[in-house]
């Protein structure tokens, strides 16, 4: 039986696996996230979700399948993660407004003994121009302030956008298709996972009725 493993403490990457009936359990991975000198975008997530899925998955036993994430916002160059406090949260958003930004997700899947899959995902998304009340609003709703440019497509910072190219779950910070996709290369499917997390559920309800 193969168990799911999410490198990370991402409310939202969760909540994405368990819409798609994949159950798992979160492990952060505690590295060390910095950018690395003259390092591109791209190549800063698919680096991190690497590193996170194998610093997991290097204390994991049995058949495992850990996943690593990171997400980062792009705009003129400048690369945007989660703010450190709530004046940062409003420059981002200021940066933001009435432009169009790109928003990148590595995804890495590990699962020891089988072929190792990454891949990236890249969307762009375009921003109403923003008062500075608005922002100010928005930021004290603390929504932005552990998001990656600071602001939740999924949530009240969906007033704000105009437009999104590419993944709608990519902008959330979990590409749910790239992952289907991914999930093949390790041996596995989806269909499989949901598989397996029927047959947990079917086991703990057994138990129940024989306590």
């Amino acid at each position: 039986m193969t168990k799911v493993i999410l490198a990370s403490k991402s409310p939202r990457r969760t909540d994405l696996l368990a819409m798609l009936g994949v159950a798992h359990s979160a492990v952060p991975s505690q590295i060390d996230e910095s950018p690395l000198p003259g390092e591109k975008p791209e190549e800063q997530v698919l680096r991190l979700a690497r590193a996170k899925a194998e610093a997991v998955a290097a204390k994991s036993s049995g058949d495992a399948l850990v996943i690593g994430s990171d997400t980062l916002v792009v705009i003129g160059g400048k690369t945007l993660g989660q703010p450190r406090d709530a004046s940062e949260a409003k420059k981002m958003l200021a940066m933001l407004s009435g432009k169009t930004h790109v928003v990148l997700t590595g995804i890495c899947l590990v699962r020891p003994g089988h072929k190792t899959a990454v891949g990236l995902s890249e969307s762009r998304v375009t921003f109403h121009k923003m008062s500075k009340q608005e922002i100010a609003w928005y930021v004290a709703t603390k929504e932005p302030l552990d998001k990656a440019g600071s602001y939740a497509a999924q949530g009240v910072g969906a007033i704000f956008l105009k437009s999104i190219e590419g993944s709608f779950h990519n902008v959330v910070g979990f590409p749910v298709d790239l992952f289907a996709r991914l999930i093949e290369e390790t041996g596995l499917t989806l269909p499989m996972l949901r598989g397996e997390c029927r047959k947990r559920a079917r086991r703990q309800d057994g138990k129940k009725v024989r306590r």
